[in-house]
């Protein structure tokens, strides 16, 4: 049986100061206009709820609305496949979107999710993820742009916490750590 370990990567301390700076990016970039978040379940719902609280509610008027997609299943690896378990609820035709994603690993999740948001003809559809993992990028999607980004992009890590999981484990974790499996 295969020993579990984790190392902090970020802390809880250093992920709010993180995001107190991409809630004032979105503030000067949404400055007095509403803002459709949408949080891609279920690992970005510390993250996207933590965001949104840090938002002044006078500047930026948002709303929170989640879709649950899927592509690892209770692996480690992304598949190729991408299912939809839930769509959006609101509205979003002529609105200002926001995705809002724990990690962007290969990119299949989060193009699919973006391409299907852009069916319902938004306003605009923008990219805000807590971490970036460019060197599992697929390689078609190498020019994914990401518009907000809570750290720099981190190495090919396996990460758990902070709305992160392995197998539905560690989304508890105040933090985000690097998982690692010890004989």
């Amino acid at each position: 049986m295969k020993k579990e370990s984790i190392e902090v990567l970020f802390t809880a301390d250093e992920i709010s100061r993180n995001l107190d700076t991409l809630a004032r990016q979105i503030e000067n970039d949404y400055l007095g206009q509403e803002l459709v978040m949408v949080s891609v379940l279920t690992g970005s719902m510390m993250f996207v709820s933590d965001l949104a609280r840090k938002i002044d509610n006078n500047k930026v008027d948002v709303r929170i609305d989640i879709i649950s997609a899927s592509s690892y299943g209770l692996g480690t690896e992304s598949g190729d496949r991408v299912n939809i378990n839930l769509d959006t609820r609101e509205h979003l035709k002529g609105r200002n979107v926001m995705v809002v994603e724990d990690i962007v690993d290969t990119g299949k999740t989060l193009n699919f999710i973006t391409y299907l948001l852009k069916y319902h003809q938004p306003s605009s559809v923008k990219i805000c993820a807590l971490l970036n993992k460019p060197s599992r990028r697929d390689p078609a999607l190498k020019d994914l742009k990401i518009d907000y980004l809570a750290f720099p992009s981190i190495e090919d890590y396996f990460v758990v916490g902070y709305g992160l999981d392995c197998a539905q484990k560690y989304r508890n974790l105040p933090y985000v750590g690097i998982l690692s499996f010890e004989e």
